[in-house]
């Protein structure tokens, strides 16, 4: 005779990867970083000692958008560098009731998760939209949800934290992962294979053009001959470059010049100059009269677009006004958040007619 009614078997304990030492140390360890709504006080501890959390986003200069942008309840607004979704929530709060923000990322794997948690935060579809977008894509994105322009449009160009924490990306050279790069991973050619078609003079002209590279002339054969895959191996070969170029570099340059290396090939493996510069061409069509704009950036390269694209605008009477100079994060924040250290506010108006 069969039990019709069997006790279903206990569930197995799974125990969390052990990892060396008293604290994990890579990012696929850091459990309860990684999961803050189990682990809220251990998150809010890491925040407060001036550390972002792994597979988080602290966003920068909040209350200065916000100042710029000046969002007000039943405003449309284009956020068009969604990622952890910081800045959207806050204008958002503010564009209530009766308020629209058009959210735009062009990461598959990040763009979910943060449209997730603006759902969960409170924000239905008919008050926040997610698209999977570059930003350089605003004016189809606008014409798909029937709108002529929009009051407000941010941009922050700087890379988000869970892009550059998790090394299965590409992005960081502190932990070993695939050279990768790409923003959407599933389009275009990684940076691995990047490297291993682009010439040799061309590769020393991106990292001079992309990052001001100054001895980009010794790594860029450096990295032909050793072709990296991953990005410990990329580190390696800029640092060999370097030691055996026979010029003066201290060893103390190694890590900025690894860095530099590092931005110059995202910059080419995204192609984010040129989408750059087709989102500021089309930037003021997509504001109302009197609209706003804010945009960060986080190197020169970049600063250098928006600065000469606002001024062009200026001239030729499409912005009413700009920003005379950028505004840069507080002492506070950048000790509180060292990753605003680099970032730049520009900001513009649409004239109104």
């Amino acid at each position: 005779m069969t039990d019709e009614n069997p006790v279903p078997p206990a569930p197995v304990h799974k125990r969390r990867p052990r990892y060396a030492g008293t604290h994990p140390r890579k990012f696929h360890e850091k459990y309860k970083e990684l999961n803050p709504a189990r682990y809220g006080a251990d998150v809010e501890k890491i925040l407060a000692s001036g550390k972002t959390p792994a597979g988080m986003h602290r966003s920068i200069m909040v209350e200065e958008i916000l100042a710029v942008l000046e969002p007000k309840p039943g405003q449309s607004a284009a956020d068009c560098t969604l990622g952890y979704g910081g800045h959207a929530r806050a204008i958002l709060e503010r564009l209530s009731p009766g308020g629209r923000l058009l959210g735009l990322d062009v990461d598959p794997l990040e763009l979910p998760r943060t449209e997730e948690r603006l759902r969960a935060a409170g924000f239905g579809p008919d008050t926040f939209t997610a698209h999977r977008s570059n930003f350089a894509g605003l004016t189809k994105v606008l014409a798909a949800e029937g709108l002529a322009g929009v009051d407000m449009i941010l941009a922050d160009l700087g890379v988000s934290s869970m892009q550059l924490d998790d090394p299965a990306r590409g992005f960081t050279f502190k932990e070993s992962g695939p050279l990768d790069m790409r923003m959407n991973p599933s389009r275009g050619e990684s940076a691995a294979q990047f490297l291993r078609h682009v010439p040799e003079d061309k590769l020393a002209r991106i990292l001079e053009e992309n990052a001001d590279e100054p001895f980009a002339r010794f790594i860029a054969p450096g990295l032909k001959k050793r072709l990296p895959a991953t990005t410990e191996e990329l580190g390696r070969a800029i640092e060999e470059a370097l030691a055996t170029s026979g010029a003066y570099v201290p060893k103390s340059e190694y890590e900025v010049s690894v860095r530099r290396v590092f931005q110059a090939l995202r910059i080419a493996v995204n192609d984010e100059f040129s989408a750059l510069d087709a989102f500021l061409r089309h930037l003021p069509a997509c504001l109302k009269p009197g609209g706003r704009a804010a945009i960060l950036t986080f190197h020169s390269g970049e600063d250098r677009r928006v600065k000469k694209a606002f001024q062009a605008g200026q001239r030729d009477g499409v912005y009413a006004s700009i920003a005379d100079t950028v505004t840069q994060a507080t002492p506070e924040e950048r000790r509180a958040n060292p990753r605003a250290s680099s970032a730049k506010l520009r900001w513009a108006i649409r004239a109104a007619a």
